[in-house]
């Protein structure tokens, strides 16, 4: 199950990332949509007002994180919570089983083994919901920058809950932008989260879009540059996000933002 053809894996390693559609069952998409909508029902918005940021997070429990234009000059919610959440993360795999089932499955792992891992762990989770009218832009950017190994072996896993488009805020990406190497290394130290070099400027017109159905998978190679629109449609763009690295022949890097406590368990052993 999820074993990549010879043309899948050549696909990827010449683009930096590869679409596989149909990946997850009507079932599983739902099961995971509706523990979502349980989840957000059961969350009291009182009890943090987090905007999404890498400074007031734990890798090793569930957080709600809402849209910088959710809030009102009053400080309050514009609208009602389901449509004010930017993302819920990030160990959904290890605490929720709909969640959890999705992503240590057999063809996630067979996936993983087939793109050569020997003991990948996931690092993260997001359940990412793209609001209508208010789901805001990611810049562009690397995922090793922020999951980074030595050597560098973060892969994203990017499931689309919903039919992502141009409209909707689905995903660009430039192809074969991996192959240049990291641009640059998000860290943490005693001040705080920073970069350690500004941002390149990129040409949008090297970026294409990965328009994609409910169900399809996209694979994105750690170096790949990639980023994603303001949703400016009426309809949400629900996906659901991995990361994962390596573990054998590699090292998790101390000055990584996610700090964790607890190992995680890895998917399989080679």
């Amino acid at each position: 199950m999820g074993l990549l053809t010879p043309d899948q894996l050549e696909s990827f390693n010449s683009q930096g990332y590869l679409v596989i559609e149909s990946f997850s069952s009507k079932d599983e998409i739902d099961s995971m949509v509706k523990r979502m909508e349980q989840l957000v029902d059961q969350f009291d918005p009182s009890s943090t007002a987090s905007i999404f940021s890498t400074k007031n997070q734990s890798a090793e429990n569930i957080s709600f994180f809402f849209e910088e234009k959710a809030f009102g000059d009053d400080g309050n919610l514009k609208q009602p919570k389901q449509l004010s959440l930017n993302k819920v993360g990030h160990a959904l795999h290890e605490i929720e089983p709909a969640f959890k089932k999705f992503s240590s499955s057999e063809k996630a792992s067979g996936l993983m083994s087939s793109l050569g891992y020997k003991r990948p762990v996931i690092m993260q989770s997001m359940y990412i919901f793209k609001q209508p009218g208010i789901g805001g832009e990611v810049v562009p950017h690397q995922d090793n920058s922020f999951i980074y190994t030595e050597p560098q072996t973060c892969t994203g896993l990017w499931l689309a809950l919903e039919d992502a488009t141009i409209l909707n805020g689905c995903l660009w990406a430039i192809p074969g932008s991996h192959k240049n190497g990291l641009v640059r290394k998000f860290f943490r130290d005693e001040d705080g989260v920073k970069f350690d070099r500004p941002s390149p400027s990129y040409d949008q017109k090297d970026f294409v879009p990965i328009e994609v159905k409910a169900g399809s998978l996209v694979v994105i190679h750690g170096n790949l540059i990639h980023q994603s629109f303001e949703n400016q449609s009426t309809k949400s763009r629900h996906a659901y996000s991995l990361h994962v690295v390596d573990t054998v022949g590699c090292k998790w890097a101390a000055e990584n933002w996610i700090r964790r406590k607890v190992e995680p368990e890895p998917l399989y052993v080679n």
